[in-house]
């Protein structure tokens, strides 16, 4: 995944069991996994959580992901968005090889799958994604330069306005409260978490403020999407945010499979 420096013993490994195949750099650290008979079928939790994008931003035209793992976020959005344009930032060659054993589609006038450094790549293009995801791991964790205040601040300014950034952290690194505010602090309190959906992971959503004319912000459907979830958690409702991944990702299936 993204970052600068890899470590030796961190090489990807393909295991495959049945019907299943994942991906992984140390032993019992699943980077992705798949089903071989349903390769677009999201399998864990928390890629599913993240699917929640949609809530904020139901049809986007460019989604912009960091970290490519064995594609599962790539392959649903690109079945089952079919007007969106995918971007996907990857800093290892190793990864990006292994991507016709997770049957990953080729690039095409939709798919780009690049080799870079997302932290460069980022600053450089303003305003270019109405979604971010970030899910940008290695084998030690989230690298440091991915929980930056510099990069979040470049990733709202990546962002069109009305764009949302989603972040898969994990509640137990130590810098997952300092990584936390600093979003609260970039995105000026627009951020949301669906915490006990996904296990371990913390899935967290960032929206940018959408503009009117006059050039003030507006609430627009993804801040309002931030007010309603913060809303449920705050009145002890968030059984209701953990059953949005499972409601999302039907709605968006039957979506696909409706004519027109």
């Amino acid at each position: 995944m993204p970052t600068d420096q890899q470590s030796a013993h961190d090489t990807p490994h393909v295991h495959t069991d049945g019907d299943r195949r994942r991906l992984e750099f140390s032993p019992g650290m699943i980077q992705s996994e798949m089903l071989l008979s349903r390769p677009d079928h999201l399998l864990l939790r928390y890629a599913r959580a993240m699917m929640c994008f949609t809530l904020f931003v139901p049809r986007p035209r460019h989604i912009l992901m960091v970290g490519l793992g064995g594609g599962s976020l790539l392959k649903f959005c690109h079945r089952h968005l079919p007007e969106a344009r995918i971007t996907v930032l990857e800093l290892r060659a190793d990864v990006i090889a292994l991507r016709e054993q997770f049957m990953v589609p080729p690039d095409d006038a939709r798919l780009r799958i690049i080799e870079t450094d997302a932290v460069s790549y980022i600053r450089q293009h303003p305003a270019c994604a109405d979604v971010l995801l970030l899910d940008g791991f290695d084998d030690s964790g989230l690298p440091p330069a991915l929980g930056s205040a510099r990069f979040y601040a470049d990733c709202l300014r990546a962002l069109v306005p009305g764009g949302v950034l989603v972040a898969n952290l994990f509640h137990y690194d130590p810098h997952y409260g300092a990584m936390v505010k600093r979003l609260m602090l970039t995105f000026r309190g627009l951020v949301c978490s669906f915490d006990g959906i996904a296990g371990n992971n913390r899935i967290i959503f960032a929206a940018k403020p959408e503009r009117q004319q006059s050039g003030r912000a507006s609430a627009g459907r993804a801040a309002r999407t931030v007010r309603l979830v913060r809303w449920r958690t705050l009145f002890g409702l968030a059984f209701l945010n953990r059953l949005l991944p499972a409601w999302q990702l039907w709605r968006l299936q039957r979506r696909r499979r409706q004519p027109g």
